[in-house]
């Protein structure tokens, strides 16, 4: 299983994203099995944010990890940019810790850039970290100037972790963020890295060079795209999906990987940007 290591702990490379999930509630029984069949099956990290569902997603994250041993588990929450301030980010926090049901998370996010001074928000990031409300911060939707200045700022360098869009229709941040983070330790985590099954462009699953290597790895063409987006170490994807199968084999992709001539032939069919592009959100 390949491993990213995030805040000194070492962690399964793919995790379990829940972004879309909580909002229906015909959905809710399998939707938590699709979590649980995802921890049964090797992953530790649960991403979550209080803007998912206003707080649904969070709950519905509440009820799959009950039975599991909280200890093992590695949650990631973000924080909106108009609670990033010193007046409520420690509410919203509190908020989102009762609704997930645990007392700290492993890793807390900035969800992405608000009006708020990045300044105001690591300070309080820093507090909430020393009141053991949360082990580590981060940020996500943030590009290299943004990463700059962040790291110039007191403590910003504290920085455990950067969530970005990536997946090989979005290749953008191999310009030039990728190599920044990797040369400050900064790991990656992939967000819609399977493009949103396949619903961003509709070119993915249906690519003769996908399909080919699904073939010979035995694997889902969505486990190949997977596979990809960890393929250097310094990144954890997580994927999302309501389906217990489904999750099952998003974990297993974490076993899968290329020869040099299986990337080649990746680099070929999407190639990597040959210059700087804007940073991609959804």
């Amino acid at each position: 299983m390949q491993t990213v290591t995030i805040n000194q702990r070492v962690l399964a490379a793919v995790g379990l994203g829940t972004w879309h999930m909580g909002d229906d509630p015909a959905k809710r029984t399998t939707e938590i099995q699709a979590l649980q069949a995802g921890i049964k099956a090797g992953a530790q990290v649960i991403d979550t944010a209080e803007m998912y569902g206003n707080g649904k997603a969070e709950r519905l994250v509440a009820e799959a990890i009950k039975p599991f041993d909280r200890q093992d588990l590695f949650i990631i929450d973000k924080v909106l940019p108009q609670h990033a301030s010193h007046a409520q980010l420690e509410q919203s926090l509190d908020r989102s810790l009762r609704n997930v049901g645990t007392d700290y998370f492993d890793l807390y996010l900035l969800h992405w850039r608000g009006q708020v001074p990045l300044a105001e928000t690591v300070a309080e990031l820093e507090r909430v970290k020393q009141a053991g409300k949360i082990r580590a911060w981060g940020v996500s939707n943030f590009d290299v100037a943004d990463l700059k200045e962040l790291y110039a700022l007191p403590n910003g360098d504290n920085c455990a972790a950067n969530e970005d869009l990536y997946n090989l229709d979005r290749r953008g941040i191999e310009y030039d963020l990728l190599a920044w983070q990797k040369d400050h330790g900064l790991p990656l985590i992939a967000y819609s890295p399977v493009a949103q099954g396949d619903t961003l462009s509709g070119r993915l699953t249906a690519d003769p060079t996908l399909q080919k290597l699904a073939a010979q790895h035995q694997a889902t063409v969505y486990q190949i795209m997977l596979a990809w987006t960890i393929r250097c170490g310094n990144t954890l994807t997580i994927p999302q999906t309501g389906n217990p199968e489904h999750a099952r084999q998003n974990v297993a992709a974490g076993e899968l990987e290329f020869s040099d001539a299986e990337l080649l032939e990746l680099e070929r069919a999407f190639p990597s940007p040959r210059q700087k592009q804007p940073l991609a959100t959804i």
